[in-house]
């Protein structure tokens, strides 16, 4: 029994100590990653301007500053006849975070990895207000394809409204 003891002792005493370092920027991948993003080999999610058009195949986006650290953002899916998204509203970034807001009840994280912005592949329920049909902006990508403001302006929806107008512009 006092061996017992002792064993149990010892397993609970050895999870004692300074605790482990598992941040992610501690992993060989994660150092890997700085590395190449300081040498410019990989773009930098936190140094990239988001400002311009964007679009991948059928999926656009527009992005102009609207001041205070947020811009305005326009998003369009198009898949045809009676399928597609369309939405307007803020993002705010926070490196390569991107809080997204497409109306009360849309909010959506992205990310921005440095050349893409990228939906996560589930949305909140109230994003299904801005689509029609089967439609939807889950898993919603696009790349930078100009960083011009006044690009950025051209996108308009499928009523022929300015996805990226400022409230009142």
């Amino acid at each position: 029994m006092k061996g017992a003891r002792a064993c149990l002792l010892t397993l609970l005493l050895s999870g004692c100590g300074p605790p482990q370092r598992s941040e992610q920027s501690e992993t060989p991948g994660a150092r890997l990653e700085a590395a190449a993003t300081r040498a410019g080999l990989i773009a930098d999610p936190a140094a990239g301007s988001l400002v311009g058009a964007w679009m991948l195949d059928t999926d656009r986006a527009c992005i102009v500053p609207a001041g205070r650290g947020v811009s305005r953002i326009g998003v369009l899916v198009d898949y045809g006849e009676g399928q597609g998204c369309v939405a307007s509203g803020t993002l705010t970034r926070k490196g390569g975070a991107l809080d997204i807001r497409l109306g009360d009840d849309c909010r959506i994280d992205a990310k921005f990895d440095g050349t893409r912005i990228i939906f996560p592949p589930a949305v909140p329920e109230g994003c299904r207000t801005v689509c029609r049909g089967r439609a939807s902006l889950e898993s919603f990508t696009v790349e930078q394809v100009s960083q011009s403001v006044s690009e950025a302006g051209t996108l308009r929806g499928v009523d022929g409204a300015p996805l990226c107008a400022t409230p009142g512009g």
